[in-house]
């Protein structure tokens, strides 16, 4: 029973010094922080990884390797451009979160230089982003358009996602070969295109058009919008053709980035 508190203080126990003080553990060495700006992005995981060593056209600032990761990299890369600093698991969870799957790897590099849509080839295949933000779909968008050839995306600088570690690492490596075109209006940039002679073909779940009715040919851009509010009407204006997928199940509508793939699939496949 606990004496009173104003009682006489109970006698230690034999033995027993009591409590230690506490004390802090030795301090953490500095590390690099996952700061990620025009200036700077931050990679991790092995496809964003691996394709952006193989890739000379990025530049490299720190590379960051579980021992495991180092000897993966040198095995299917070859010689490495920049010396991995060997690190613990936990050192790059510290810098991402622990839910982020980094698979021992964590590279900090600039961005890859953008080209002017003036300097796109006449013979282009691109896709083009109205508002689309959310960094898990784009970097699927973005991984399937690698895989269809995709030449370019257009997205504008406002309301449109940056190329954080989110996005590379659900692109799988595709930003190492699909450039990302900033423009600063969209409709301006398709009036551009259309002048040049891209066909224009926007996605939308209520056009008139089916996808399969479209001729597949290039030049081309494919319109996206963002979930849940679709295109623009200024972005439909500038459209030559808004295409919708024909279903034929109960559910009318798919995640953009699946919308994505399906429409590449049935126009880039044919595309002369």
């Amino acid at each position: 029973m606990t004496p009173p508190r104003d009682g006489p203080p109970r006698p230690p126990r034999p033995g027993f010094k009591g409590r230690p003080p506490f004390r802090r553990g030795p301090p953490r060495p500095p590390g690099p922080s996952a700061r990620e700006g025009l200036d700077h992005v931050v990679l991790y995981g092995w496809h964003p990884v691996s394709q952006a060593m193989a890739n000379a056209g990025r530049r490299l600032h720190r590379l960051l390797a579980t021992e495991n990761g180092a000897a993966r990299l040198r095995e299917e890369v070859g010689p490495l451009r920049i010396e991995p600093e060997l690190v613990r698991p936990r050192d790059i969870d510290a810098l991402l979160g622990a839910d982020a799957v980094h698979q021992g790897l964590y590279l900090e590099a600039e961005p890859l230089p953008a080209p002017d849509l003036a300097a796109l080839p006449d013979d282009a295949l691109l896709l083009a982003f109205d508002q689309l933000t959310d960094p898990h779909n784009v970097g699927a968008i973005v991984r399937t358009a690698a895989a269809f050839g995709v030449t370019a995306i257009v997205t504008t600088a406002r309301h449109s996602p940056n190329a954080t570690g989110v996005m590379a690492k659900s692109a799988s490596g595709g930003l190492e070969h699909v450039p990302l075109v900033v423009v600063r209006n969209l409709a301006e940039a398709l009036i551009s295109l259309g002048e040049r002679g891209f066909t224009r073909i926007g996605l939308d779940s209520e056009a008139e058009t089916p996808l399969d009715a479209v001729e597949p040919r290039r030049p081309a851009v494919i319109v996206l919008g963002a979930e849940g509010k679709g295109l623009r009407q200024r972005t439909r204006e500038c459209c030559d053709v808004l295409a919708r997928i024909a279903f034929t199940g109960e559910i009318r509508s798919l995640n953009v980035s699946n919308a994505a793939a399906i429409t590449l699939y049935a126009l880039a496949r044919n595309t002369p």
